[in-house]
């Protein structure tokens, strides 16, 4: 007799839709890894545990969902559907790897470092213009538009049209919430009006090439392949997409943990070396994604629980980054924390996030300097969040800190 299936199986229970989770979702995940590896949630079985997160991050028996998981939300067609389909992250096999192998020397560690200079300049401007009064709300003034600026240096856009790609990138950003049905005039207007706006970059990078990633990624060649216009746009998207609304979130919830740790801040202001272990933690500590999504290719056991073909797994990477058994006193922030295991919020495996190295890069700049031109910040009024099931973060982030830096 085989293992029984995940719904007959005795099982500690995540409800991630209930109030209680979204207040303290640690909380939640915590108790239910104390129970096992392996829960019961809302949307499927739940992966808890480090190890098996690992293992189902990089076992070839588990996909990414076509169409991001909007199946969750009966979303199985229409044009929503058709889009996501078609990105990088619902594509698989041979396919996806040839994409990955085509675009990986974009996003290797060096390109992300050429553009530290540029990250420094940018979060320096919008520091200075907070800096003096003192008082800011973290979110709308510095880490909003941040990372916009920082992507759309490196794709080669005018200063005038950030603000453009920011818009744009909040309404496509959309298709990972809750309420894709009611937002799909939102996304699929900006989703168009990118894509006519690439149209035309495109083509005039293919006249006349120069030294960004747009124009990068027209050069790449391997024996003879080259991307298609279409691949280059959805990369293009995908790149703009991926690497401004979530470093934009991260940031802000870094900033709202240091808050609640300023002996950390004054370490990182005394110590900026360690900007690239305070992102670490941070990502660890306050993920802006607590889960990703796979989907059983084939009957899969996991613990003596059998998770049937077809089946959509909710994998916690949050729960993960703070197993007990991995991590010695997990809910401790300590961005001097050593010998720790990797955290997991980038993902793992074939889908494991392209742009880490920018995003990390990008939050250790800003950090370190925050932390230098920002001293003796708290928190001066509350910082709800979004919905933690979705790509989450604070809404707002008001503060305060010693002013004149």
């Amino acid at each position: 007799m085989g293992a029984p299936v995940y719904l007959d199986a005795d099982l500690p229970v995540v409800d991630s839709l209930s109030p209680e989770f979204q207040a303290d979702p640690h909380r939640s995940l915590a108790t239910a890894l104390a129970g096992g590896p392996v829960a019961r949630g809302p949307f499927g079985p739940v992966v808890l545990g480090y190890d098996l997160v690992q293992t189902v991050l990089r076992d070839r028996r588990f996909r990414n969902p076509v169409g991001l998981g909007l199946v969750l939300q009966g979303i199985t067609s229409g044009p929503v559907w058709d889009r996501a389909a078609k990105g990088l992250l619902s594509l698989e096999g041979e396919e996806h790897e040839r994409l990955r192998r085509l675009v990986s020397a974009a996003f290797r560690p060096g390109a992300a470092s050429r553009l530290r200079s540029t990250m420094i300049e940018i979060i320096d401007g919008l520091v200075g213009q907070v800096a003096g009064s003192g008082a800011c709300d973290v979110v709308a003034d510095v880490a909003r538009p941040y990372p916009i600026a920082v992507i759309c240096d490196l794709l080669g856009v005018p200063r005038g049209d950030w603000e453009r790609f920011s818009s744009w990138t909040e309404d496509i950003f959309k298709i990972f919430g809750g309420t894709v049905a009611a937002d799909t005039p939102d996304i699929m207007r900006s989703w168009g009006e990118l894509e006519c706006y690439l149209d035309t970059m495109i083509e005039q990078r293919r006249s006349t090439l120069t030294g960004d990633l747009v124009s990068e990624l027209i050069r790449v060649e391997e024996a003879g392949d080259r991307l298609t216009h279409g691949e280059l746009k959805m990369l293009v998207g995908a790149v703009l997409t991926g690497g401004t609304d979530t470093t934009r979130n991260q940031l802000a919830a870094g900033i709202e943990l240091f808050c609640e740790h300023p002996d950390q801040w004054a370490l990182l202001a005394d110590e900026p070396g360690l900007a690239a272990g305070a992102v670490e933690e941070v990502v660890r500590c306050a993920p802006i994604i607590f889960a990703t999504l796979r989907e059983a290719v084939v009957d899969v056991e996991l613990c003596a629980v059998t998770i049937p073909a077809g089946t959509i797994v909710v994998v916690s990477t949050a729960a993960a980054n703070r197993d007990p058994s991995v991590y010695t006193d997990p809910d401790r922030f300590d961005i001097r924390r050593v010998g720790a295991a990797p955290q997991l919020t980038f993902g793992g495996g074939i889908h494991y996030c392209l742009g880490v190295h920018l995003a990390k890069a990008e939050l250790a700049e800003a950090l370190a300097l925050m932390a230098r031109r920002m001293p003796d910040i708290r928190a001066s009024g509350p910082s709800p969040w979004k919905p933690i099931t979705g790509i989450s973060g604070p809404r707002t982030l008001p503060v305060e800190f010693s002013p004149g830096h």
